[in-house]
């Protein structure tokens, strides 16, 4: 018997609320064109085995050979990786009753479409399409390995914008928004390339308390987001949700750091001080990015579904 399948999850912008989304703002994610392919062949062989294969934009770039009746690795480029790709292959062993429970074998190929460093979720979109596959929820999948607030993993799951609240570890709210503004062919992302160890910024926010204040400001900045019908208008969003995670996080900005002559807002998406930042056109803007360093321009189009 052989069961054979491709799944497939988008990647994910923060637009809203980062670093805060994790104590419960409210926040705005938007799903990316690339995403990440899962494909999947199982054989009911009498084995327990698994070629693990992990492409990164069609180049190999992982391959395990695992055990998965002792959750031994036999075979590896990356032992590290490898692992880690063990820890939730054995996770999902023992919370899914129908994968690796018989002797099948299994061969797992994933394909990151998006290059690793774009920070567009290739963790979460890897534990979406692993949910799936295996019928277990994928936030349940998340916690037990990776953990975070789940936005990501929620945005690969609605392949839509969504609202996004956490209310506690088990239990968070997602609701599908529109969110097409009709400035949007105004807004571009401009590449950072300098891949923040998001777990860095994360215990830098930790060690800092929290009001209810705080955590408000951002939902209200959130909402305003949707309602928003010019540019100006979301400029002056995007300046104000900057200076205020700016003071809190006591960080200098991305347009502080590296653009301070840019004539036009610039908002960081994701970890602080890597990955993409969103800006909008302004004369000559991409001579403008690329004298600074930053050639890896898209346009909203390019990038958003």
């Amino acid at each position: 018997l052989l069961k054979m399948g491709t799944l497939f999850s988008p990647g994910k912008l923060l637009l809203t609320s980062e670093y805060v989304v994790l104590d419960g703002a409210l926040a705005l994610a938007i799903p990316t064109k690339y995403g990440q392919d899962f494909t999947f062949d199982e054989v009911d062989d009498g084995n327990s085995t698994i070629i693990w294969e992990a492409f990164h934009q069609d180049k190999l770039w992982l391959k395990a050979k695992i055990d998965y009746k002792n959750w031994n690795i036999l075979e590896t480029n990356l032992p590290k990786s490898a692992l880690f790709i063990a820890k939730v292959l054995k996770t999902i062993q023992e919370i899914s009753t129908i994968k690796f429970q018989k002797k099948s074998s299994y061969h797992l190929r994933t394909n990151l479409q998006f290059p690793a460093n774009f920070g567009l979720g290739s963790s979460s979109t890897l534990m979406n399409n692993l949910g799936n596959w295996a019928k277990i929820d994928p936030f349940v999948l998340n916690n037990l390995t990776l953990g975070g607030s789940g936005y990501d993993v929620a945005v690969a799951q609605q392949s839509s914008p969504i609202l996004f609240q956490k209310i506690n570890d088990a239990e968070r709210f997602v609701e599908k928004v529109n969110f097409q503004p009709n400035f949007s062919e105004d807004l571009i992302f401009v590449h950072l390339n300098q891949k923040q160890d998001s777990r860095e910024g994360i215990s830098l926010y930790k060690s800092k308390a929290k009001s209810e204040t705080l955590i408000n400001e951002f939902s209200e900045i959130t909402r305003k987001v949707l309602t928003v019908k010019t540019l100006e208008e979301f400029s002056g969003l995007m300046v104000l949700h900057e200076e205020l995670l700016s003071s809190f996080l006591d960080l200098s900005t991305a347009k502080e750091q590296h653009f301070p002559d840019c004539p036009v807002f610039v908002k960081s998406l994701g970890a602080w001080g890597g990955d993409f930042i969103l800006t909008s056109r302004f004369l000559d803007y991409k001579n403008y990015f690329k004298s600074k360093g930053f050639a890896t321009v898209f346009s909203w189009g390019d990038l958003i579904t």
